[in-house]
């Protein structure tokens, strides 16, 4: 039995309803900063940091401007000569490779796994040079890497790691929060997010209480007292009004992914194998940022959901070494499966707004599509 298509009308997101239950708190926690009349570094800043540090698992947090900012900054704190290696997987946001380039570095790109999407610790070790320092891994679309192996080269190599957690807030490996595990864990709260500000937003979080003070003079004009600076800093952070609804939402953090699953298995139960879903695996907890599906009709399909009124995205359309800003650092590099990635995926609806009415009726018109 076939619904009336006509009927459906579903975005693929919506950040007025999304922040709707919200509202509340957030008026609150707007009252009470514009009261106090403190705007930059006061107390939400704070306070949001020692609760993200406890949520994540980490001693310290840091509040920054965004998430590209997050990871610049962490590869400035390791003052690392300029130029060296640092590897970073090839079907990343472009945001993670320009943190490399503003930070003097040279990015290399490694393959992901197919059926992860996350950097290939197989490939990690063959891709390694005198020249390499660190490692920039990306917990993608919302699932945590393989962090045992990856941690292994790291102590082997005495290479430095940065976790780019932009989409991954509450993901978990081995039931341990991504963000934890590496040098540094770098976020981005922007209001797509699962745990989303109103405007631009991010964080480092460290157990190094030295790197996480320097991270602390580089946002802000490299001072930790006004006027005197101590290093070559940068105007980048988290905003007063911005950590007080941060506060707010990372109460409701576990409702937001827990929901999310569910949506995810509705999607994975009942889509039809024609599709490649994603891949499962009993040691990770994935929060779903993304929900992707695969396969080589993508903007055909894409076309015919948004004939049905059902709305999607594509992350990410361009793989970074066929984007016009990086071509000259890429010339000659193949990435053959980040590439396959980039032309066969989409994401589906799954936000904190739909229910499950919404996911079957995707579902049911996905499974309609030939």
């Amino acid at each position: 039995m076939t619904t009336s298509l006509k009927t459906i009308k579903i975005d693929y997101e919506n950040l007025a309803k999304l922040n709707k239950p919200f509202i509340e708190e957030y008026n609150s926690s707007f009252k009470r900063t514009l009261g106090k009349g403190w705007f930059i570094l006061g107390e939400n800043v704070s306070s949001f940091e020692k609760e993200f540090a406890k949520y994540v698992g980490s001693k310290f947090c840091v509040g920054v401007g965004n998430g590209l900012d997050a990871i610049t900054l962490s590869l400035k704190a390791f003052k690392l000569k300029s130029g060296s290696e640092v590897l970073v997987p090839s079907n990343t946001y472009i945001a993670t490779i320009l943190a490399i380039l503003h930070a003097g570095l040279k990015p290399v790109l490694v393959e992901p796994n197919i059926n992860t999407y996350n950097i290939d610790p197989d490939l990690l070790e063959k891709t390694i040079t005198k020249k390499t320092v660190a490692i920039v891994i990306v917990h993608l679309y919302g699932k945590a890497c393989d962090m045992d192996p990856i941690l292994e080269i790291c102590k082997n190599y005495k290479l430095k790691l940065i976790e780019d957690c932009a989409q991954a807030h509450g993901a978990k490996y081995k039931g341990k929060r991504v963000g934890s595990f590496g040098d540094f864990g770098a976020f981005s709260f922007y209001p797509t997010k699962n745990l989303g500000a109103l405007g631009d937003a991010g964080a480092v979080v460290t157990d190094d209480e030295y790197l996480a003070n320097t991270i602390k003079k580089l946002r802000n004009y490299g001072s930790n007292f006004k006027y005197y600076n101590e290093l070559i800093g940068y105007n980048t952070r988290l905003d007063e009004l911005q950590a007080g609804f941060l506060s707010v939402k990372l109460r409701y953090l576990n409702d937001i992914n827990n929901h999310k699953n569910y949506l995810a298995k509705l999607y994975s139960e009942n889509i039809s194998s024609n599709y490649i879903k994603p891949f499962f695996e009993q040691d990770k907890f994935d929060v779903f940022h993304i929900y992707n599906i695969r396969l080589k009709k993508r903007d055909q399909l894409r076309e015919y959901l948004l004939k049905h009124k059902i709305k999607t995205e594509i992350h990410y359309p361009v793989a970074p070494v066929n984007q016009k800003a990086l071509q000259k650092y890429f010339t000659g590099i193949a990435t053959p499966i980040a590439e396959e990635i980039h032309k066969t995926t989409i994401s589906l609806p799954i936000s904190y707004i739909h229910k499950k009415n919404d996911i079957l009726k995707v579902i049911e018109v996905i499974n309609e599509f030939k």
